[in-house]
């Protein structure tokens, strides 16, 4: 299962696989498990060959195997090493549950008329995984939970950007219907790729969004707990690498994937790593 998590996590070529694959085994093992059954149940709402209400379905039965193996046994070998994994570091249940949440949001909805609406959607799909990595590894003071919460937010914003093209041609449209009205900028123009000066205005404006929740995440953070917490503090320099990318095309995400390479993302994995194995 192990190899399997591990599988999952690299296929994946998410910036998470290269930001945790410095840790101790214990801890990278539980971080390859928690990341494939993120993975796994993002993959039940985006298969996009199945109508709904079966994903729905499948969300539910996804939720009653995680109680059980939480409570019991599971009939799933995953299940089961993430009910170890949770016993092991002491982490909350309620960020897995808060996850399945938020993958139901993707179900029933796909647009959102305020930014603080768009916020609980972020805190529900990525705060929540943050809150089950500290606790692998490991921190002294509670405001490693803001850290947590902050970096969670200020990644999933930055996908947003990213991807408001594959988002739209899955007919989902995450910026906010206040914003786009704000910026003189229509669900058509999003539709039709339409790349003009309110576009650059308008994604400018999210993008200083997502800069404050990076730099909330760094105040949060205490002194004591950067070493324990390299792997994300990588995962923070990836994808602040990539909204300055994006800031640098000028929010032209309609005409490319703008993304940091692998070799550049294992490079600042590893930059990372040595600063606080080294200095610290």
């Amino acid at each position: 299962m192990n190899d399997q998590a591990k599988e999952i996590a690299k296929n994946s070529k998410s910036s998470f696989y290269y930001a945790f694959s410095l840790l101790p085994p214990d801890k990278r093992d539980a971080m390859n498990t928690v990341y494939a059954f993120c993975r796994k149940t993002d993959d039940i709402v985006d298969d996009g060959l199945e109508p709904n209400d079966i994903k729905y379905e499948n969300l539910h039965k996804w939720r009653l195997e995680l109680e059980r193996s939480i409570y019991g046994k599971s009939d799933y070998i995953l299940f089961n090493k993430l009910s170890g994994a949770i016993k092991q570091f002491n982490i909350p249940i309620d960020p897995f549950f808060d996850l399945i949440r938020g993958m139901e949001m993707d179900l029933q909805k796909n647009r959102y008329l305020k930014f603080e609406d768009l916020v609980e959607y972020c805190y529900r799909v990525a705060s929540t995984v943050g809150l089950m990595c500290i606790e692998i590894f490991g921190y002294k003071h509670k405001s490693a939970h803001d850290f947590a919460v902050n970096l969670g937010l200020a990644l999933q914003l930055t996908n947003i950007i990213r991807d408001v093209k594959v988002d739209a041609d899955n007919d989902r449209i995450y910026l906010p219907q206040e914003d786009l009205e704000k910026f003189g900028y229509s669900e058509k123009d999003i539709f039709e790729n339409t790349y003009n000066q309110n576009f650059q205005d308008l994604m400018k404006h999210e993008s200083l969004r997502a800069k404050r929740f990076f730099v909330k995440a760094n105040s949060s953070l205490d002194f004591e707990d950067k070493p324990a917490m390299f792997a994300a503090r990588a995962m923070q320099h990836i994808y602040y690498k990539l909204l300055k990318r994006i800031e640098y095309e000028n929010y032209n995400v309609y005409e490319q994937k703008i993304r940091v390479p692998t070799l550049e993302k294992a490079a600042i994995s590893i930059g990372v790593w040595a600063k606080y194995s080294l200095v610290y």
